[in-house]
């Protein structure tokens, strides 16, 4: 099979080049490197298999020769990349899905999205299902990111029932793991950074909001069988273990054996209290959960974290 991965050059999409690599595909990646890293896939350029191909998918794409995969997963998305590049994202959530999406009927192939926990918005549902509609904010701050993924939803089930197009739709929740930035912004990268440094962790609010963290492996996974399954509505992937932020910075304190403090900063507009996936489809149709607790996934991050530290030795940017 040959697999077409936009978003390759990313934090999971770098992963699933890995994995499609593993199971005999052959891929390419196609990345702008607006918020992705070209050292993510250095490593695979040697593969005889793979193919990257720098473009940004908000401009047609065309690809030589079969496709039988395409994987859409080109977005910034972190809170600091979105606001930075609130067009960029908008753009690649409408035109980019648009344009993915016709590569896919041209090839006859299948389609998968990457979705986002954020089209819940701030829920009045907890935990999160796929049946909830969600309580999105469309003209804040977060709205960019937030109705990119909520456009790009309602297209992709379009073309599945107007063109009969093979679609699935996977809704991530927080992931995290090795090749996440340490300037991304998001709340695990900030804390591991700042504990690392002996910096004190940034907590917004009072740290009661709930998140619920995933290993990037596990995603991997249930994307996989996503792609092969005979489902069409959006499929939640996420870990429905859920801590609230001030008991996560402890935990990292714990884990890095830091004696740091705790400042406390002003909730930012629109961020969601509580965030925990409700995964009972993905169990009834792809047989998935979750494998990696949270303490061995966030070892292997942190020993990654460290590495980056060490090598870079700059701050992170602010967990919004």
């Amino acid at each position: 099979m040959r697999t077409l991965i936009t978003g390759g050059g990313g934090f999971i999409g770098s992963h699933l080049c890995e994995r499609f690599l593993a199971e005999g595909h052959e891929v390419v990646a196609v990345d702008n490197f607006i918020t992705g890293r070209p050292e993510n896939i250095a490593h695979l350029n040697a593969n005889s298999r793979f193919k990257f191909i720098h473009h940004d998918v908000s401009c047609p794409l065309d690809v030589d020769g079969p496709v039988d995969n395409v994987l859409h997963f080109a977005s910034p998305a972190s809170p600091v990349d979105y606001l930075n590049y609130p067009i960029q994202t908008l753009k690649v959530g409408s035109l980019g899905t648009h344009n993915t999406l016709g590569l896919a009927k041209a090839k006859n192939a299948r389609y998968l999205m990457a979705s986002t926990s954020e089209v819940y918005g701030d829920p009045e549902i907890h935990p999160q299902r796929e049946e909830y509609w969600g309580n999105v904010n469309p003209i804040g701050i977060r709205g960019c990111y937030d109705e990119a993924k909520r456009f790009s939803e309602a297209i992709v089930m379009a073309y599945h029932r107007y063109h009969g197009l093979n679609t699935h739709i996977v809704r991530i929740f927080n992931t995290y793991g090795e090749r996440m930035r340490l300037d991304d912004g998001r709340v695990l990268p900030n804390f591991m950074g700042q504990a690392i440094r002996g910096e004190p962790l940034t907590v917004y609010g009072d740290g009661s909001q709930t998140r619920s963290f995933c290993y990037v492996s596990d995603l991997v996974e249930g994307i996989y069988r996503l792609l092969f399954a005979d489902f069409h509505e959006p499929v939640n992937l996420g870990n429905p273990s859920e801590i609230t932020i001030l008991e996560f910075a402890k935990e990292i304190m714990a884990l890095t054996g830091g004696q740091v403090s705790i400042v406390y900063k002003d909730l930012p507009q629109d961020d969601p209290k509580v965030r925990q996936p409700d995964i009972s489809r993905a169990r009834q149709i792809l047989g998935w959960e979750p494998k990696v607790d949270r303490r061995e996934g966030l070892d292997r991050t942190l020993r990654y974290f460290q590495e980056q530290v060490s090598r870079q030795g700059k701050s992170p940017s602010v967990c919004l």
